[in-house]
């Protein structure tokens, strides 16, 4: 097919058709009338020489064709929008794909992200947030700030810094800790890495809590905080990531005694090419650090 013939009309009609499986509800929302949606979708069905619905009493179903033709022209249709969108005032703008552990995005990323986006106007971020568990490759993410010791196969990574593990909870709980053996009377809140609690009560020097094996186990420190802002336990957590609930005093560490179970990292897959954007951000929080 001939690219400068393409049935453009017809194709945007046949994808919010498709969408809202109804010729009405399509016209709705192309602002046309449901007589020209249903006159495009058949234009094209007979310039393609297939039936792309089966028309229904009450609504339309797609057929085998439509299937196949419907994520083509849905990508296609998103992959312009997301490029006219980048072109603002006669400018490109770049796109980065930031993925980050949700504790060090709350924590760290947000308050800073204002000067970043400052700096670098060119820059668009599209910002998730995981539980330190994610697949760069599959999620197209452009860079991964991810906890560890900076060991992933395939990935170059950049030591950001350090964030010790300390415990943290509510003041009426910290009132009653005088020493950290005080924390055997008191529930302690866990995270899926299950040595935490005994390596702590082993650098403070007293026999690890009974309750260092029990409780709730949270998959994030942001779940884990919100249980100890709630009075559910002492949560073993970063004071860093943190430094708000400690400013305003909805949150105290009654024991500087922290350790240290790794690192944040800034991560790329060794096969992804930086872009503009890529250096922009890996320059600035390369500068925040």
């Amino acid at each position: 097919m001939v690219r400068s013939f393409l049935p453009l009309n017809g194709l945007r009609a046949f994808e919010a058709s498709a969408r809202h499986l109804s010729f009405t509800r399509a016209a709705i929302e192309l602002y046309v009338t449901q007589a020209a949606v249903s006159q495009q979708v058949k234009s094209l069905e007979a310039r393609l020489g297939v039936q792309l619905f089966q028309r229904l009493p009450r609504g339309l179903k797609i057929t085998a064709e439509g299937e196949a033709l419907l994520p083509v022209v849905t990508g296609s249709f998103d992959q312009l929008a997301n490029t006219l969108e980048r072109i603002e005032g006669g400018h490109v703008r770049e796109l980065l794909f930031l993925g980050a552990v949700g504790t060090f995005a709350v924590g760290w990323l947000l308050p800073r992200l204002p000067d970043f986006q400052r700096k670098y106007p060119f820059v668009d971020v599209r910002l998730s947030t995981n539980n330190n568990r994610v697949d760069p490759a599959a999620e197209g993410l452009d860079y991964a700030i991810r906890f560890g010791d900076g060991s992933w196969h395939g990935t170059e990574a950049t030591r950001l810094f350090e964030a010790p593990l300390s415990p943290l909870c509510i003041p009426e709980f910290a009132e009653k800790l005088r020493e950290p053996a005080d924390l055997a009377n008191q529930p302690l809140l866990r995270s899926y890495r299950k040595d935490e609690w005994s390596r702590w009560f082993e650098a403070a020097g007293v026999a690890a809590s009974p309750q260092a094996s029990k409780g709730i186990v949270f998959d994030s420190s942001l779940a884990m905080m919100d249980a100890a802002l709630q009075g559910i336990g002492v949560a073993l957590a970063p004071p860093l990531m943190f430094s708000r609930h400690l400013s305003s005093g909805a949150v105290q560490q009654p024991f500087q005694t922290s350790i240290t179970l790794g690192s944040y990292w800034l991560t790329r897959l060794q096969s992804r090419l930086p872009t503009m954007a890529m250096q922009a951000f890996s320059d600035w929080i390369t500068e925040q650090v």
